[in-house]
C-alpha cells in the first residue's frame, strides 16, 4: 500500500498506527526493562548491547547485564540496566 494511503487510512478510521504501518512498540519500565513489539528479528545479542531489526530500521538497545528475558513472533522483553534505546 502507498504512503498517502496508509496516512488516510490511519486518520479516517479507528485502526491502531501500528497495525497500519506494522512499525514497532516500544514500551520501557523506568531503566529496568523494554518490551518490543513488532519487531522482524535480533540482529546481534551481547549483555551490553541488543541489536534488532524492525520494518523501518534498526532498535539498539544499550546497558549492562541484559538479557532477553523472553521473545515470540510478535514481542520481547529485554531486562537490565538499560541506558539507552536508539532506532536508526
Amino acid at each position: 500500500m502507498k504512503e498517502s494511503l496508509k496516512k488516510k487510512m490511519a486518520c479516517t478510521t479507528n485502526l491502531p498506527k501500528d497495525v497500519i504501518f506494522g512499525v514497532p512498540i516500544i514500551t520501557m519500565t523506568g531503566q529496568l526493562e523494554v518490551c518490543v513489539e513488532n519487531y522482524k528479528g535480533i540482529m546481534e545479542y551481547t549483555d551490553t548491547l541488543i541489536r534488532i531489526r524492525s520494518k523501518v530500521g534498526q532498535i539498539r538497545v544499550t546497558g549492562r547485564n541484559m538479557q532477553i528475558e523472553y521473545y515470540t513472533n510478535d514481542e520481547m522483553k529485554i531486562t537490565g540496566q538499560i541506558k539507552s534505546v536508539e532506532y536508526s
